[in-house]
């Protein structure tokens, strides 16, 4: 399996923090954001892991990470032009992610607790074609919110619903086959002029391909101030 780390945007819901540099640089307590992504497939036990940049400061990303020996890491890099939304990102990934599953997993995602080499082992193993991990959260609508059968099955994610029909989004770890590049690439842009990712996820709830579990441990998504602070917060409490 390989890895997918996105790293692009502008970092809009930090501002003015983000104004001249990029989100993922941004401190967590003692290690830059983008620390926390690599880790997490470091974790899986993937080794081979492709950073899509974007925005501002690639450079200094690159010069931080370096060939990702720190993280025991084989590191490519790939630029993303411009805020086309996830499901882009990733199709920038085809070349580099050949005939292999992978997961992707979004710069300013931070995640605690449950280990991630069964998860990634189990969708590896199994027969679905994406998979995602869900978590409930107190505002769905700033997110892509899951909706279930009366069996719990996942059959449809909407994004950023005004009347959500559950508390369980979607976080931003994706697991995938390389059939998602297929699906990608006959997406058409949202509303936000975004190829988005629940519209690649909906594509394999609809055919009944898709992995789906709630993630047992904690999950931060610091892309805003305040929980930027909270990742900060809690990284701090974590290293006493």
């Amino acid at each position: 399996m390989k890895g997918l780390v996105l790293a692009g945007g502008n970092g809009t819901r930090l501002h003015p923090l983000t104004l001249v540099t990029n989100k993922h640089l941004m401190p967590v307590h003692d290690r830059p954001m983008i620390y926390f992504p690599l880790q997490t497939l470091a974790d899986m036990g993937i080794t081979q892991v492709m950073v899509i940049l974007g925005g501002r400061s690639i450079g200094d990303i690159v010069e931080l990470l370096s060939d990702g020996q720190e993280f025991g890491l084989d590191l490519t890099y790939r630029y993303q032009r411009g805020s086309l939304g996830i499901a882009h990102a990733i199709s920038l990934a085809r070349d580099y992610v050949g005939d292999d599953a992978f997961c992707v997993v979004l710069g300013d995602n931070i995640l605690r607790g449950e280990p991630m080499t069964e998860i990634a082992r189990e969708f590896e193993d199994g027969p679905w074609g994406a998979g995602t991990l869900l978590y409930r959260v107190d505002d769905p609508r700033r997110f892509g919110v899951a909706e279930f059968d009366a069996d719990g099955n996942v059959v449809r994610f909407d994004e950023k619903p005004s009347e959500p029909k559950s508390d369980s989004v979607p976080i931003g770890v994706y697991f995938l086959r390389p059939g998602a590049f297929d699906v990608i690439g006959k997406l058409s842009p949202s509303g936000r002029g975004e190829f988005e990712i629940t519209d690649v996820l909906n594509h394999y709830t609809n055919n009944g391909g898709l992995y789906a579990r709630h993630y047992a441990g904690q999950w931060s998504d610091a892309g805003t101030v305040t929980s930027l602070l909270e990742a900060s917060l809690q990284a701090a409490q974590e290293n006493r």
